[in-house]
């Protein structure tokens, strides 16, 4: 079904090209002792001896990814333990998430080799490994068996390396973060004796966690009352409703479409179409029905909702401005956790999105999916000058031993072992146990659609939902013009007829 072809032919090309134009490997040369070989630091552990091996110490590598505090951490924490091992110097660029995409696609289509390593979100992979951008890792690896450490190893991630693999099983990027987006509530506003019975006398049943839209929508209502009748900063929800911005998108398609039944943006991925009338669900009955919803969600939103992207909706929660929402769980620990930023430090909920009829026995099946599995991975350029120093790097922040402080800074576990060590466990406790959410509920949400288009498509379709926000369309004649849009612009990108 897939357009993107992954050419043998062409992977070998580009690795021949990389390794050419990185720093030449040290020969001869000795087999860098592995890492339980040598005490750990200085210029006897294997890292050292790995760069000085790969004529790499003293140089200087490149990266950049979207500003969140998994990435924060890999530049301010894990960079300096690598250079400290290395003598590799790597500057992280943290910045916005379009910048982020569009310096790194912009450096790679130009081949002028800016960057060493990029972030890539298993959104965007598809889109990178149908151009040949990336560098085969697993080939990489294969073929400089003396830079392998033995503490790294693909086998030891979750399956949401998987994301990050071509058709015939090969690694292009090694994950970095993996969080899912929850439905956050405050769990001193809910257990609150008299706001408990203030709102079962005006809806006839107990307040608790939204296990449909129907409630979701009442409990938006009735704290957004509470807040007005108490002269409160406070309103029903969440809603990341930025009317120029890619954020919107996203939360519409890939977080409250699929709690409708609503699933890979609502194109048929049989015939690659997005109408219903050929086939598809973008302007589906089950879709319009999950715009109006989320859209009727502005009147118990904070006033700057029609501005917010991820990053205002997480500090709009931890603010105490909203009593419940959809929250991007890479912010989940330090919303629980952290007084110095947040504000309803233990009191954080966390909870399954509510969903309708049937969405949940789809989800089990494999059919569908209640709502997205975000994170992405590092990878590297095929345009890269430094292939075998960035190499080191990679597996350097791919330990297990780095993974645990790494998971509590960042609320991102990318590795079985993760899950069990007592730092995790600690954190785990303190908000109201998100990690043990994510590995037990995780198989129920799903990333992005494998869509090698996918940027292409979001740019045409998403003027249509900002539409709807801002009141210019109608949910209905957002979605209509959406979907015949969609049809037409895959087409035109190749895509059916």
């Amino acid at each position: 079904m897939r357009k993107v072809l992954f050419l043998t032919l062409s992977i070998l090309i580009i690795s021949s090209m990389v390794l050419t134009a990185c720093a030449p490997v040290a020969a001869p040369a000795p087999a860098p002792a592995q890492p339980g070989d040598a005490a750990a630091g200085g210029e006897g552990s294997w890292w050292a001896q790995a760069a000085a091996a790969a004529n790499c110490q003293g140089v200087t590598i490149r990266g950049i990814s979207e500003s969140t505090p998994p990435s924060r951490f890999a530049a301010e924490v894990l960079a300096k333990q690598f250079e400290a091992e290395t003598g590799i110097k790597v500057e992280l660029e943290p910045t916005s998430w379009d910048e982020m995409y569009n310096k790194a696609i912009n450096d790679m289509q130009a081949g002028t080799g800016i960057y060493d390593f990029v972030y890539i979100e298993q959104d965007i992979i598809y889109q990178y490994l149908a151009n040949n951008y990336l560098t085969n890792l697993t080939q990489l690896l294969a073929d400089n068996p003396d830079l392998a450490s033995s503490d790294f190893d693909f086998a030891k991630f979750t399956s949401f390396i998987d994301n990050f693999k071509d058709a015939d099983g090969n690694v292009y990027g090694v994950p970095m973060e993996a969080f899912l987006k929850v439905y956050l509530y405050r769990k001193d506003l809910f257990s609150d004796p008299a706001i408990q019975e203030a709102f079962k006398a005006a809806y006839g049943y107990d307040l608790a966690p939204a296990t449909t839209h129907q409630q979701y929508q009442e409990i938006a209502d009735f704290f957004t009352q509470y807040g007005e009748d108490n002269g409160m900063e406070l309103w029903g929800t969440t809603v990341q409703g930025n009317t120029g911005h890619a954020s919107s998108f996203y939360e519409f398609f890939e977080t409250i479409a699929p709690t409708f039944g609503v699933y890979n943006w609502g194109v048929n991925m049989e015939n690659w179409k997005a109408t219903v009338e050929n086939g598809g669900a973008m302007n589906s009955d089950e879709a319009k029905a999950a715009l109006a919803f989320w859209v009727g969600l502005l009147a118990d939103a904070p006033p700057e909702a029609t501005a917010s992207t991820w990053d205002e909706v997480a500090a709009s929660f931890a603010a105490g401005r909203a009593a419940q929402g959809w929250v991007y769980g890479e912010n989940a620990a330090w919303i629980a956790t952290d007084p110095e930023r947040s504000k309803v430090v233990g009191n954080v909920g966390v909870a399954m999105p509510p969903v309708a009829e049937g969405v949940v026995d789809a989800a089990k099946s494999g059919a569908g999916y209640v709502g997205y599995y975000d994170g992405g991975a590092f990878g590297l350029p095929a345009t890269s000058k430094n292939q075998l120093c960035t190499l080191l790097w990679l597996q350097f922040i791919g330990q297990e031993s780095v993974q645990p402080d790494w998971a509590v800074a960042g609320s991102r576990i990318v590795m079985e072992s993760t899950y069990d060590d007592p730092k995790v466990q600690e954190v785990n406790a303190k908000t109201d146990n998100y990690y043990t959410f994510m590995k037990e509920q995780g198989p129920l949400f799903r990333g992005a659609p494998p869509f090698p288009f996918h940027a292409a498509l979001r740019e045409v379709v998403q003027p249509f939902i900002w539409k709807a926000l801002s009141g210019e369309l109608t949910p209905e004649e957002a979605l209509d013009q959406a979907a015949a849009a969609a049809d037409a612009e895959l087409v035109n990108l190749g895509y059916g007829q």
